[in-house]
């Protein structure tokens, strides 16, 4: 399981309402999907989708 990277905690915990806690767990969501999270905004998805590229996992779709 790899931890997520850093995002802010409001990105953080708004992810931990829908059940992610790890990069795997994010791989290959809608960025919609998680744009909608209160808390969560375009800077996170950029780092997520950056950590997914470099984990080789399947990005934000």
């Amino acid at each position: 399981m790899t931890a997520l990277p850093r995002i802010g905690a409001p990105a953080t915990r708004a992810l931990a309402s829908i059940g992610v806690a790890s990069l795997e767990d994010v791989a290959g969501r809608r960025q919609d999907e998680l744009l909608a999270l209160h808390g969560f905004g375009p800077r996170a998805v950029r780092i997520l989708d950056e950590a997914l590229a470099e984990a080789g996992l399947d990005p934000l779709s």
